[in-house]
C-alpha cells in the first residue's frame, strides 16, 4: 500500500489541525481539556477556560464533548463562509465549534445510518437556545434543499420564535431564559437532506404565569402582545397597552427589558404562526386565550351581602366569557364554588377568598399550559413527513435529535420546579457517565487495548432515592398527596424523614448533625446532588404535584366554543373518575421516555457556561464558572476521558502531521500504516509506557509527549516550508516552460506551414510567368496572339520603365523642388541659408551644434537703439549685432564688448565708443574649439598697421555669430576647428595659445605658462 496524505485546500487555503495551535498554549491555552498535564486540577480546567475565553475562543473540546462559553456578544464565527470551512471536515482537523459538532453528527448519520443526538445543558443564560439555533441553521444550509424542503426548513426555523414568545421569558440570570425543556427530533432522508421534525416539550414553568420574582417577567408573549398588536385588536381583546394595568405582569416590576424589542418580536412571531401553518380562526382563538390570561389576573374577590365570596369585577368577567367562549355564569359559578362527590351525591360548596384565588390561578395556568402544549402539536403536524409509503420503508431515513435542556439550578430558594430539574440533570448525568464509560471500552476494545477501571461518583443512589418505587421521594409525594384527610407540605416533610431518614444523601434539619442543623430550615430538606448540596423549601410540593382543577371549573371550559380550548380539554376528562397522574410521575414518566429514546441514539454533547451574571461581554467571573463546572459535572467527565490516555489517533492522521520528523517517513511512506507509525514513534524515541498501538489507532499516554513531538514539528516546520516552496517553485516554473514550448512549437509549426505555403505559391507563379515568356519568346515574330502577348506586353512596359522612370523621377523632384521655393518667404529662405552653412561647418565637429539646431538665428541680438549712437558707421548699417566678452592680449582681462557686423567690416564696441575695426578683407580666418565653449579667434592679417593682433572673443551663441560672420565676409572656407588649442597672435612676432579641456563646468583661467585655459564640459560624447 502506498500511503499519500490528502491534500490540503478550501477556502482557508491550509486546514490546520487541531494540534496546530498547541504551540500557542502558554497564551491560548489548550484546545481539549484532555491534553492538560494536570487534569485533575479543577483550578488548570478553569484556567484554560479563562485563558481561551479571553482570546474569544469560546469553544473547548473535553474528547468530544464541546464546552461552549458564553460571550454575550456578536462573534463573526457563525457565517456561511464558517459553516463551508467546517462542513466534511474530520473533527479533530480544524479548531473546535458548535458547526464541528453539528457535522461530525451528521456525517455520522449519514454513513453509520444510526440515529444521533446532540444534548445541550447548562445553566439559564449560559447560550443552550443560542447553541441549538446554530445548529438547526447549520443543517439549514448545507443540507441538501428541494421545494418541499426548502418549506420545511422555514418551518424548522420559524419554529423557534414561537416557541421563544411562549415558552421563553426573562429572569434575573437570563433576558431569554426557555422556562421549559425542548427535545427536537430532525428527520433526514437517505441523501441527507431533513424531510421532517417532532418536538417534545417537558416541564413548562407554569407558576410564571401568576407569579414571577422580583426583577422578573412573565412569557415574553404577553408583552408582545400589548406592545405590538394593532390597536383594533387590542379593544376586541378588551386590553390597553400599558402591562402595569395587569396583575400577572406587574409581580416582578419590570414590564420592559432594554435588550428586548417586543414590537419588533411581535412581527416576528406573527409571521412565524403564519409560515409553521395555523389558520386565521386559530391565531385568533390563541390570542383569545392570551388576553383571557390577562384578564383572569384581574379577577378580583370580595365578600358580598350574605358573607359569601363573589367576584366583584364584572367587566373581567364578561371578557372572560367572551374570550373563553363560555356561559358567563357558569363561570362566575365556578370561580366561587366547588363540586364534590360523596358517596354518589354532588353537593355544592362555596370557596374561601384564599381558595378562590388559587382556583382563578389554576385556571390561568391549566389554560395557559395546555395552550403551550396544542402548540407544540400544531408546529410537529406542520413538521410531520407525509410520504406515507416513502416514510413506512425502513432504513428509509434517520433522525438527529436536539436536547435543550435546563441545567442545574441551586437558587436562594428552591421549590418543586428546581426539584424536578435536578432530578433531570441527575438522569442524564448518569446517561451521561455510562455512555461515555461505555464509549471508552468499545473504543478500547476494538483497538485491542486493555482498559482500565476507572473511579468515578455513581450517582444510582440519588437516582433510586428520588424514583424507587414505594419508597422513593416521588412515590411519598404522590401517596401523601392521594391519602385521606388533610394531607400538608409539613406532614410530607414528616413522611420523608420516617421513610428516607437513613439514606445519606438525604438530610434534613432534625436528621442534621449539629454543624449542619444552621444550614437547613424547619421547613427544608436536604439532596447531596452528584453537583453538590441543595436545600429545598418544603412549601408549595404538594399543590404543584396536584396541579388539579375543580371538576365544576373543567366542565365549564370543556364547554368551550374556542376551537383552541376545545382540543386542550376534551369532555372526556369529566367523565373519567380515574385520578390523572400528578406532575412529579408525569415528568418521571416522560423523563424514562426521553432516557430510552437517547438510549437508542448515538449521543454528541454540548456543555454551556455562562462567565458571569451581569451578562458583560468580556468579563470571567472565576467562581460563577467554577460552580457551573462542579454542576455540569465537568471534571468528572475529563477524569474518565482520561482514564488510561489522554490522545488517541488514527494511524492515517497521525502519520500524516508528523511524518516529516523521521526520515524514514517523509515524504511518503510506503507499506502498512502501523508499521509507518511504528517507525515514526521510535524515530521520535517514545518510552514503551508512553503509548499502545491498537488495530487502527495509537493511543498515547501522557500529554507532554504530544507536547514535545509538537512542538519538534513547530521547529521542523520552517526547513519544511523552504522545501515545499522550492518544490512548489521549481514545479510551477517547469509547467510555465512546459506550457511556453508548447506554445512555440505550436506556433513554429504553423508559421513554417504559412512560408512553405507562400513559398509554393510563389514557385507556381514563377514557373507560370517563365513559361509564358518563354512561349512568347519563340512567337515573338508573329502577330499578337495569346501564345506571344504576355512577352510583348512584358517588353514594351519594361523599355518604357527602363527609359522613362529616372527621367520621371527626375522632372518630379525638380518640381516639387520649385514649387517650394515659389512658396518659401525671403526671411525663411535666409534662415534655411544659414541653417545650411552652420550644418556644413559645425556638424560632427562643435559639440554644441546639436542643442542650436532646433533654434532659429535671429536678425539681431541687439536693438536697434543702440546702434544710432555710433557716429562712426557712415552709410555702413549694421546688419547683426551680439554681446560678447573680448580677453586682452596680456593678463587674458575680460572686457565685456558689442560685435556688430556689416557688409564690409566687423567692430567691437563699449558703451557708444569704437574699440576696434576688423575689416572683412583683413580678415584671414576663424577659429573655434571642439567643444561646447563659446570661444571664437578672429585672425587678421599681420601685415595691417591699424590691427594690433587677433581677436579673442567668448559669445553665449558662437554658432549663430560664426555663421553670419562668415557669410557676411565670404569667408566660408575660412572657419577652422581645432581639438585641444588655439594658436593666436598676441603682437608680431608673438603668440598666445588657448587650451581647451573637457570637464563639469565652463571655467576660464589663466595658466602657468600664460596659456589661456578654458575648461568646457562635454555635451555630445
Amino acid at each position: 500500500m502506498r500511503y499519500r496524505g490528502r491534500e490540503v485546500g478550501g477556502e482557508g487555503r491550509v486546514n490546520l489541525v487541531m494540534e496546530s495551535t498547541l504551540t500557542a498554549r502558554d497564551r491560548m491555552g489548550v484546545q481539549d481539556f484532555v491534553l492538560l498535564e494536570n487534569y485533575t486540577s479543577e483550578a488548570a480546567f478553569i484556567e484554560n477556560l479563562r485563558r481561551r475565553f479571553g482570546e474569544n475562543l469560546i469553544y473547548t473540546y473535553i474528547g468530544s464533548v464541546l464546552v461552549s462559553v458564553n460571550p454575550n456578544k456578536d462573534l463573526e464565527i457563525y457565517s456561511k463562509v464558517h459553516m463551508e470551512r467546517y462542513r466534511g471536515v474530520s473533527f479533530y482537523e480544524i479548531s473546535p465549534h458548535i458547526f464541528a459538532v453539528s457535522d461530525n453528527t451528521y456525517r455520522a448519520m449519514r454513513t453509520e445510518r444510526r440515529d444521533q443526538c446532540i444534548l445541550i445543558s447548562g445553566e439559564s443564560g449560559a447560550g443552550k437556545t443560542e447553541a441549538s439555533k446554530k445548529i438547526l441553521q447549520y443543517y439549514a444550509t448545507t443540507c441538501p434543499v428541494t421545494d418541499h424542503m426548502s418549506t420545511l426548513r422555514d418551518r424548522l426555523l420559524q419554529s423557534n420564535p414561537v416557541l421563544e414568545a411562549f415558552g421563553n421569558a426573562k429572569t434575573l440570570r437570563n433576558d431569554n431564559s426557555s422556562r421549559f425543556g425542548k427535545y427536537m427530533d430532525v428527520q433526514f432522508d437517505f441523501r441527507g437532506a431533513s424531510i421532517g421534525g417532532h418536538i417534545l416539550n417537558y416541564l413548562l414553568e407554569k407558576s410564571r404565569v401568576v407569579h414571577q420574582n422580583h426583577g422578573e417577567r412573565n412569557f415574553h408573549i404577553f408583552y408582545q402582545l400589548l406592545e405590538g398588536g394593532k390597536q383594533d385588536l387590542l379593544s376586541k381583546l378588551g386590553l390597553e397597552r400599558n402591562a402595569q394595568k395587569y396583575q400577572y405582569l406587574v409581580k416582578g416590576c419590570c414590564p420592559r427589558v432594554s435588550s428586548i424589542n417586543d414590537k419588533n418580536d411581535w412581527k416576528t412571531v406573527r409571521k412565524a404562526l403564519t409560515i409553521i401553518g395555523l389558520r386565521e380562526d386559530e391565531v385568533e382563538d390563541l390570542w383569545n386565550i392570551i388576553a383571557s390570561v390577562l384578564h383572569l389576573g384581574n379577577t378580583q374577590f370580595g365578600e358580598g351581602e350574605n358573607g359569601e365570596n363573589q367576584i366583584t369585577t364584572e367587566p373581567q368577567l364578561k371578557y372572560l366569557s367572551k374570550l373563553l367562549g363560555v356561559d358567563g355564569a357558569a363561570l362566575r359559578e365556578a370561580l366561587t364554588h366547588k363540586k364534590l362527590t360523596a358517596k354518589g351525591e354532588e353537593m355544592i360548596s362555596p370557596l374561601s377568598f384564599e381558595q378562590a384565588v388559587a382556583a382563578r390561578d389554576a385556571l390561568a395556568k391549566a389554560v395557559y399550559g395546555r395552550t403551550f402544549t396544542w402548540l407544540v402539536v400544531k408546529i410537529n403536524q406542520s413538521l410531520a413527513f407525509k410520504d406515507e409509503v416513502y416514510n413506512s420503508s425502513k432504513g428509509s431515513s434517520s433522525v438527529i435529535g436536539l436536547l435543550d435542556i435546563y441545567g442545574f439550578e441551586v437558587f436562594q430558594h428552591n421549590s418543586f420546579e428546581q426539584f424536578c430539574i435536578n432530578y433531570c440533570n441527575e438522569k442524564l448525568q448518569q446517561l451521561f457517565i455510562e455512555l461515555t464509560l461505555k464509549s471508552e471500552q468499545e473504543e478500547y476494545k476494538a483497538e485491542g487495548i486493555t482498559w482500565e477501571p476507572v473511579k468515578y461518583f455513581d450517582n444510582k443512589n440519588i437516582c433510586d432515592l428520588v424514583e424507587e418505587k414505594h419508597k422513593g421521594f416521588i412515590s411519598i409525594l404522590d401517596e401523601e398527596c392521594l391519602r385521606p384527610g388533610e394531607p400538608s407540605d409539613i406532614s410530607f416533610l414528616k413522611k420523608l424523614e420516617d421513610t428516607l431518614g437513613g439514606h445519606a444523601h438525604f438530610v434534613t434539619h432534625k436528621l442534621a448533625n449539629g454543624k449542619t442543623r444552621k444550614a437547613v430550615g424547619r421547613e427544608e430538606f436536604r439532596l447531596i446532588h452528584y453537583a453538590g448540596e441543595v436545600n429545598y423549601t418544603v412549601n408549595g410540593f404538594l399543590d404543584k404535584n396536584n396541579d388539579l382543577l375543580y371538576r365544576n371549573l373543567k366542565e365549564v371550559i370543556c364547554q368551550s366554543d374556542n376551537q383552541v380550548l376545545s382540543q386542550c380539554f376534551h369532555r372526556e376528562e369529566v367523565t373519567d373518575q380515574k385520578r390523572p397522574e400528578t406532575a412529579a410521575t408525569q415528568f418521571k414518566n416522560s423523563l424514562a421516555k426521553l432516557i430510552e429514546i437517547l438510549m437508542s441514539k448515538e449521543p454528541s454533547y454540548v456543555r454551556c457556561i455562562k462567565p458571569n451574571d451581569a451578562k458583560q461581554s468580556g468579563r470571567f467571573d472565576e467562581a460563577l464558572v467554577r460552580h457551573q463546572v462542579k454542576y455540569l459535572g465537568l471534571m468528572e467527565n475529563l477524569r474518565v476521558r482520561r482514564a488510561g490516555f489522554a490522545y488517541r489517533r488514527c494511524y492515517e492522521a497521525f502519520l500524516q502531521r508528523y511524518k516529516s520528523l523521521c526520515p524514514g517517513t517523509w515524504p511518503n511512506w510506503e507499506g502498512r500504516l502501523a508499521d509507518g507509525v511504528t517507525t515514526l514513534v521510535q524515530h521520535l524515541g517514545y518510552k514503551p509506557e508512553e503509548y499502545k498501538l491498537g488495530k487502527t489507532k495509537i493511543f498515547i499516554r501522557y500529554p507532554k509527549t504530544l507536547f514535545s513531538t509538537e512542538d519538534a514539528l513547530e521547529a521542523r516546520r520552517p526547513a519544511l516550508v523552504l522545501t515545499l516552496q522550492t518544490s512548489w517553485r521549481g514545479y510551477r516554473e517547469r509547467a510555465k516552460y512546459h506550457r511556453i514550448r508548447q506554445a512555440v512549437l505550436v506556433i513554429q509549426s504553423a508559421w513554417r506551414g504559412m512560408k512553405s505555403r507562400q513559398r509554393t505559391r510563389r514557385r507556381r507563379h514563377a514557373v507560370d510567368i517563365i513559361r509564358k515568356f518563354i512561349k512568347g519568346f519563340i512567337y515573338r515574330h508573329y502577330e499578337r496572339c495569346p501564345e506571344n502577348e504576355y512577352f510583348l506586353d512584358h517588353q514594351r512596359f519594361s523599355f518604357l520603365m527602363t527609359l522613362a522612370s529616372e527621367h520621371l523621377c527626375m522632372l518630379c523632384m525638380q518640381n516639387m523642388m520649385w514649387a517650394y521655393c515659389r512658396r518659401i518667404q525671403p526671411e525663411w529662405k535666409k534662415q534655411m541659408e544659414q541653417k545650411v552653412l552652420a550644418s556644413q561647418i559645425f556638424k560632427h565637429q562643435k559639440d554644441s551644434y546639436p542643442q542650436s539646431v532646433p533654434k532659429l538665428f535671429v536678425a539681431s541680438r541687439l536693438n536697434s537703439e543702440e546702434f544710432k549712437v555710433i557716429p562712426t558707421l557712415g552709410n555702413d548699417k549694421v546688419k547683426y549685432g551680439v554681446t560678447v566678452t573680448k580677453y586682452d592680449r596680456r593678463g587674458y582681462k575680460a572686457r565685456p564688448r558689442q560685435l556688430l557686423l556689416t557688409s564690409s567690416f566687423a567692430m567691437l564696441v563699449s558703451e557708444a565708443k569704437l574699440k576696434q575695426r576688423i575689416d572683412y578683407a583683413a580678415l584671414r580666418s576663424i577659429s573655434v574649439s571642439s567643444l561646447s565653449d563659446g570661444f571664437m579667434v578672429l585672425h587678421v592679417a599681420s601685415e595691417d598697421n591699424k590691427q594690433k593682433s587677433d581677436v579673442v572673443l567668448q559669445c553665449d551663441h558662437v554658432i549663430e555669430v560664426v555663421t553670419k560672420l562668415a557669410t557676411m565676409a565670404d569667408k566660408k572656407n575660412k572657419v577652422n576647428m581645432s581639438q585641444d588649442s588655439i594658436t593666436f597672435a598676441v603682437a608680431r612676432g608673438k603668440e598666445g595659445v588657448i587650451d581647451f579641456t573637457s570637464g563639469p563646468e565652463l571655467k576660464v583661467a589663466k595658466g602657468k605658462k600664460g596659456h589661456l585655459l578654458v575648461t568646457a564640459p562635454k555635451l555630445n560624447p
